[in-house]
């Protein structure tokens, strides 16, 4: 399952829970960014590790209006364990993107 999320929520949601900005450049620092948020159990309702494999994140810059407004997003890819519920992957990842829309 993939989700997007723009790099300004990214290091949002990493200065609400560290209380640090990052910057976000490359793949590696929203990875970096993305494995801080997911060790905050606070967040989900069930702890989040036993049933995710990996993540995979890839970036993309998408354009608002022209070639010179754009932003980064990065598209996260969850691997979960295979005994893992369809609804459970749902549940994990409406948490996630609730909490992105949050910060």
């Amino acid at each position: 399952m993939k989700i997007k999320v723009e790099s300004e929520r990214i290091v949002k949601a990493v200065r609400k829970l560290h209380g640090i900005e990052m910057v976000l450049e490359n793949i590696e620092d929203a990875r970096e960014a993305l494995n801080l948020i997911l060790k905050k159990k606070d967040i989900f309702s069930k702890d989040p590790s036993g049933n995710l494999k990996d993540v995979i994140v890839s970036s993309f810059q998408e354009y608002r209006t022209s070639a010179v407004e754009y932003r980064l997003v990065f598209l996260l890819e969850f691997v979960f364990q295979e005994h893992i519920s369809a609804e459970s992957k749902v549940a994990f990842i409406k948490e996630l993107q609730d909490f992105f829309n949050k910060v």
